[in-house]
Parts: structure tokens; C-alpha cells; sequence
């Protein structure tokens, strides 16, 4: 029988961290029930815990599945999962209820179970896929319209109405570096140094330290930048607050861009407790991805809004802090902040 840390396994078990289901599985003495990590039932005392490496073992030693998380689907969910993703990555994305008849799965369950394994419902999943293909067309140059039929919207109408939710820009804002965009900014001091901040309409699309007009100007060479101004001074000043005090972050606008995978990690960062730190792994494996840890690396690093999406939360898997863009100092010192170990 393969051994099992059981400290390591029970604090696994206490976080309810899911990147480990599938793993390993907690069983109950007082109740004679086994659980997969993230089982969102009530924690037992550590005395009435035991630890197995699989749902067979622990079956063997007379325990029965939890009804409620279900720890011996973990490998069929996952598997759905990736099947579905297979499906919704072409121009003529299934609904709902022929999706999860494809997976062998009730639409509902399938619904929450895809949502928690990504971070999206299948509709959004879809969607910013589609809008992606869009994008990266628009970037390279192509026909609007052209990327637009090719993207798989029905009609230009659809993609308008899309990105004006997503894009927060024209659509070939992506293609001229922001034409027809205003883009309100400022410099202002925080207790880790200068802090850039700029915001659109939609919200904030760049929060970074050590960084100047110039920067701006390169990411956005066509946007008009106005500095400053009345009603961008309290955005402002709610975004010093959050680097000052990062553990009680207020829930500011963000206009942000990036791949399906890109806003699923992020989406994920945005979970992670003021306090507590995960590995580019268990990110990786959150977003449905286990084997995707570099990718889920360089979404990290593409945040554009550092503090607001707390890329700092995760570190390597050794403990080691691992590389953040704006020093490994700025790094330490909002962990500390937030009173992680």
C-alpha cells in the first residue's frame, strides 16, 4: 500500500485544496466515510482521520464514498472536462444540454462541475474562445470583418456585442495598439515605491511600480493618455490603498485582456485568501490544466494589473519565491503584509 504523509494529507484536507484530488482521500472513523480533499463538508477532528491512497484502499478497510463530493468521479470529471473543451474550441460550439450529453453527464451538474474545474461556464468558456480567435486575427492584421466570420460569429452584430463586454475597446483597438480609446493615468507614491496606475472606461487596465508615461505609451502607442483628472482621483487613491494594505483590497474595475486560459488563472488568483500562497501547480491544476505549469507560470507573469489580480500569492512549490516583475523586495513585503508564512 503506498504511504501517505498524513500531516501533509490532513492540511490538504483542512484547506480543502482541491489540486490534490484524486490523489489521495480522507476517511472518517466516526462516520466510516471517505472524501476527496476539497469535500466541502465540515472538517472532522485530526484523531478521526485516516488517509488513503486511493478510494479502492480505502473501500478495502470498509469505508464508503462520500455521496456529497463523489471522490471516485474525480478522474471521470476531469476527463469530461477536457472532452468538453475539445468541443467548445471550434466555430460551432454545442449547447449546454448536447454538451453534457456528449460527456455523459446532466446538463445542471455538468454546468457547476465544468465551472468549477475552469473557472467558467461553458457558454463563457465558448465565447471568450471565439473572441480570442477574433483577436489574435485582428492582431495580425487581418479583415475585420473577415476575422470576424472566421472567428465563427453568425453575424458582425454578435461580435460587436461581445466585445464591447470583453474588449472594453473598438475591435481594432488590438490592431492599432488602442485608436479611439482614452486611457486616464497617474503616478503616485505608495509604500513600495511609485505605483503607475491607468484605467479606460471599463475600468483599470494597468497597475504597475517603477513605470512611466513612456511605458504607457508603448503598450497603448495609439490611445489618447490623459493624465490624472477629478473623477480618476478616487480610483487612484483606492489602488494605493490596496498596495498599502493588500489584504483588504477593495473590489476595483478592471479592464483586462487575455487568452481563455490567461483570465482562468487569473480568475483563480482573484480566489486565493489574503494569507495564503499556492504553487504555479496547483493553479494549474485548478484551471483544469495539471500539466500545464509553465503556461500557468506565464500567465501569472502576464498580469497587467499587479496587487488588484495578487499574482504575488504564488510561489514555487519548494517554498521558494519564485521571480515576480517588479522584484522579488515588493514581493515579500505584500505577502508580509498580508501575513502569509
Amino acid at each position: 500500500m503506498e504511504k501517505i504523509d498524513p500531516e501533509f494529507a490532513f492540511a490538504a484536507f483542512d484547506r480543502r485544496d482541491r489540486s490534490l484530488d484524486g490523489k489521495f482521500v480522507g476517511a472518517v472513523k466516526t462516520t466510516g466515510i471517505y472524501c476527496k480533499p476539497s469535500c466541502p463538508a465540515r472538517r472532522p477532528r485530526r484523531e478521526n482521520v485516516e488517509f488513503f491512497a486511493s478510494g479502492e484502499q480505502a473501500r478495502a478497510a470498509g469505508y464508503r464514498a462520500c455521496l456529497r463530493c463523489r471522490p471516485d468521479q474525480v478522474g471521470r470529471d476531469r476527463t469530461a472536462v477536457e472532452q468538453a473543451v475539445a468541443l467548445l474550441g471550434g466555430a460551432d460550439p454545442p449547447r449546454l444540454d448536447d454538451l453534457a450529453r456528449a460527456v455523459g453527464y446532466a446538463p445542471h451538474h455538468f454546468q457547476r462541475l465544468f465551472k468549477r474545474e475552469t473557472g467558467l461556464s461553458p457558454a463563457q468558456f465558448a465565447r471568450e474562445r471565439r473572441m480570442a480567435r477574433a483577436r489574435a486575427a485582428l492582431e495580425e492584421g487581418g479583415n475585420v470583418t473577415e476575422a470576424i466570420y472566421d472567428a465563427g460569429y453568425a453575424a458582425p452584430s454578435r461580435f460587436y456585442a461581445d466585445s464591447s463586454k470583453e474588449l472594453a475597446m473598438a475591435p481594432t483597438a488590438w490592431r492599432n495598439g488602442g485608436e479611439g480609446v482614452t486611457i486616464h493615468w497617474d503616478v503616485a507614491r505608495t509604500s513600495l515605491g511609485p505605483m503607475l496606475l491607468a484605467a479606460t472606461a471599463k475600468g483599470i487596465c494597468r497597475l504597475a511600480f517603477n513605470e512611466d508615461e513612456d511605458e504607457l505609451r508603448r503598450r497603448f502607442p495609439r490611445a489618447e493618455l490623459v493624465r490624472g483628472g477629478k473623477a480618476f482621483a478616487p480610483l487612484l487613491a483606492a489602488a494605493v490603498a490596496a498596495c498599502d494594505d493588500p489584504g483588504n483590497m477593495p473590489d476595483l474595475p478592471l479592464d483586462v485582456d487575455g487568452t481563455a486560459f490567461q483570465q482562468a488563472v487569473w480568475r483563480e488568483l482573484r480566489r486565493i485568501p489574503p494569507g495564503e500562497t499556492r504553487s504555479y501547480a496547483e493553479i494549474a491544476a485548478a484551471v483544469g490544466k495539471p500539466n500545464a505549469v509553465r503556461a500557468a507560470g506565464s500567465a501569472n507573469g502576464a498580469n497587467n494589473v499587479a496587487v488588484l489580480i495578487p499574482c504575488h500569492r504564488v510561489i514555487r512549490s519548494d517554498g521558494n519565491l519564485g521571480g515576480y516583475a517588479y522584484g522579488l523586495e515588493i514581493k515579500r513585503q505584500l505577502l508580509e503584509r498580508e501575513g502569509a508564512a
